[in-house]
């Protein structure tokens, strides 16, 4: 059994926990009973309280001993007599059960409205009659005062059926194309008729004509859907002889006074599902209103909200034990939804063991639940001022600390901290700016020993954050306690003018290659801004407002100067350099191919022995005495590529011989004198 509190409403889930299969033997359930304890738990109201697969339809009968729940699959129904507290009866039919009605006060008679056009009527023996109808059934409703059955149909006709001459009668002629419900009235006996169409067509069964009509489209509540068409009547339910309740596919309850077309009170589910089922409580002002998600209770006064019932599958059908507070539910799943609201009614007599169930329960928890008491050490009383109150019955002591009245200690707490709220205010105040400067631009501040290489670990850390690489070489560099005294202790300092530094210079140029290309783009894109720079200076005025602002003076002034003439010259040689020249067309050139076409067009027109004769790499040779007999040997020209290759191998090798340092004095004593024994060496 499961315990939930929704609006502060206890509502009792008892077909919760688990279910023992029929097949086990007795003392097998006894020790599945003894080990699990969610089966403990559980309370199984009803033995055999299920369908195999989906329970489609669940009434109680009018005198309140049988239950009967129709679903599949195979297509059955069953009968529950709740004084046994288990099931009477099983009967399979053909065909699943779209509703059903009782016949009589008791399980005796029944009608099955089936989905294939027929209508079963049951005895308590079986089936006792089987009849077909002309269209698909959609609703029942019984007439006992000259036992007529009337059917709602996909058609504008109502069928009848009368029980006593077991016939057909001349139908109920609507103005709708389909009519999907119809309720009867207990006191005037109105039949009522909900269609496709929105409107609710009200009938007389002693003269068979139309008494009235109620178009709920003309209803305020349609103006705010987005809909195209008007809601259709999914379920009615009368209320007293004035009263009736009408619910729409759109998931709208509308309650109406018959004398008026315009509703009392709208209510919205949320879920723009169709209402499947509408019921009234007894006793009190409650609205039972229920689609395929949620069982909603709310004031029929004012709409509010009393508490919901939301079991996570698909619901089809409901029905109240009356009188009580027992609820029965029909859904998407093999158990019989059942649940137990205290505060509606009690239980019923053949279960009355419930309301002491839930009682024990309540008391139970108000044992160890303090909902409202707050639970303090003894420091935060004296921070408080209210340890004078240790030993009175304002304080419960529990372990380590007391449980204070929640009231007490909100008063307490305004008088001993009465700037708290301030204090909080401004926590709050700061964590949102602290967000904003979040996505401010974060200034690199790099350390004063080793800034180049902090900014070169910066620089690679960037870029695999923008590859988004597994590689995390140099990342915990800077940020490692280890080597923490490389960035602050001058004695670290890396100094370039070392042989060690020198050597491994191609390797550090190679690193800083991108970065020099990356500042000289910069230089390049801000010559005008320094040019515009000096010129203000030599007028005598500055606009910089900066904190690192000095005063220039005239010899700096003349080297600045110099440098941006500089600068000047090397751009108008670079021009110069860059301006088109002439040549002369030779004889033989082609205009508009490069000199290595040229070329290749040449050799081609020689012949072999011109191109042998022309080129040097190539020797002929003849063996004496030999008749024909050559031998060409080819000596292949190197490359630029090549050449230049083998160029910077020598000098790296000569380079390479200048630094070199023979490790003679370093082994020179490390050298032991050969050990003998006996006239032999030994190690």
């Amino acid at each position: 059994m499961q315990v939930s509190n929704p609006n502060n409403v206890k509502i009792y889930n008892l077909s919760a926990g688990k279910s023992l299969p029929e097949w086990l033997s007795d003392r097998r359930k006894r020790s599945l009973q003894k080990q699990d304890v969610d089966i403990q738990r559980r309370v199984e109201l009803i033995q055999d309280f299920d369908m195999p697969t989906v329970s489609h339809c669940v009434q109680v009968s009018p005198d309140g001993q049988y239950i009967y729940v129709a679903g599949t699959y195979k297509p059955r129904v069953r009968c529950y007599d709740v004084q046994q507290m288990s099931m009477k009866f099983e009967r399979g039919l053909d065909s699943d059960v779209v509703q059903f009605q009782f016949l009589s006060e008791d399980y005796t008679k029944i009608a099955f409205l089936q989905c294939d056009r027929y209508i079963e009527f049951h005895s308590q023996f079986g089936r006792y009659y089987r009849t077909r109808i002309p269209k698909y059934g959609r609703d029942l409703a019984y007439h006992s005062a000259n036992c007529d059955l009337y059917v709602a149909s996909v058609s504008p006709e109502v069928y009848r059926i009368n029980m006593e001459q077991g016939r057909f009668l001349s139908p109920i002629v609507t103005d709708a194309q389909e009519v999907k419900c119809c309720e009867f009235n207990d006191y005037h006996h109105l039949l009522a008729c909900g269609t496709r169409e929105g409107t609710v067509e009200c009938f007389d069964p002693r003269v068979r004509t139309r008494a009235g009509i109620l178009d709920t489209a003309l209803s305020s509540h349609i103006e705010d859907l987005d809909i195209k068409g008007v809601p259709a009547i999914t379920a009615m339910k009368y209320r007293g002889p004035l009263q009736l309740a009408v619910g729409t596919s759109t998931g709208h309850v509308l309650l109406y006074d018959i004398r008026s077309d315009k509703p009392l009170l709208v209510k919205d589910h949320q879920y723009e599902l169709p209402i499947k089922k509408i019921m009234f409580h007894d006793h009190l002002d409650l609205v039972m209103s229920m689609d395929s998600k949620i069982l909603k209770l709310w004031d029929r006064n004012t709409g509010k909200a009393y508490t919901a019932i939301e079991p996570g599958n698909n619901l089809n059908d409901m029905c109240m034990v009356p009188g009580s507070g027992l609820v029965f539910m029909a859904n998407e799943a093999p158990k019989v939804l059942t649940y137990y609201l205290p505060s509606l009614g009690t239980a019923p007599r053949w279960c009355s063991f419930l309301d002491n169930l839930t009682e024990e329960l309540e008391e139970s928890n108000a044992a160890i639940v303090y909902d409202d008491y707050k639970f303090v050490t003894r420091k935060e009383l004296e921070d408080l001022g209210l340890n004078h109150l240790i030993g009175s019955n304002l304080l419960r002591a529990y372990m380590h600390g007391f449980f204070l009245d929640i009231r007490l200690y909100h008063k307490a707490k305004s008088l001993a901290e009465p700037f708290a709220y301030e204090e909080y205010r401004k926590s709050k105040i700061r964590e949102k700016i602290e967000a904003e400067r979040a996505n401010r631009v974060v200034v690199k501040k790099l350390p004063k020993v080793n800034r180049e290489l902090a900014e070169k670990l910066l620089d690679v850390e960037d870029s695999i954050v923008q590859k988004k690489t597994t590689m995390r070489a140099g990342l915990t560099l800077l940020k490692d306690n280890r080597f923490s005294d490389m960035f602050k202790n001058p004695d670290f300092q890396i100094n370039k003018e070392s042989e060690e530094y020198k050597l491994l210079n191609p390797v550090v140029s190679k690193l800083d290659k991108a970065k020099k290309k990356k500042q000289q783009k910069l230089e390049d894109q801000f010559n005008e801004v320094e040019d515009e720079g000096y010129a203000k200076e030599q007028g005598g005025y500055s606009d910089s407002s900066s904190d690192d602002e000095h005063t220039w003076t005239a010899a700096d002034k003349q080297q600045w100067k110099r440098h941006v003439d500089e600068q000047k010259e090397a751009t108008r040689i670079e021009r110069q350099d860059k301006a088109p020249k002439f040549f002369e067309l030779k004889e033989g050139v082609e205009f508009g191919k490069s000199s290595d076409e040229n070329r290749i067009m040449k050799e081609k027109k020689l012949s072999l022995a011109e191109r042998l004769a022309g080129e040097g790499d190539v020797t002929i040779a003849t063996e004496p005495g030999a008749i024909g007999n050559k031998e060409l040997k080819f000596t292949m020209k190197k490359g630029r590529k090549e050449l230049r290759q083998e160029h910077e191998q020598r000098s790296h090798h000569a380079e390479r011989r200048k630094i070199r340092r023979s490790a003679g004095e370093i082994t020179k004593g490390l050298k032991q004198k050969p050990k003998f024994w006996m006239g032999q060496r030994v190690k």
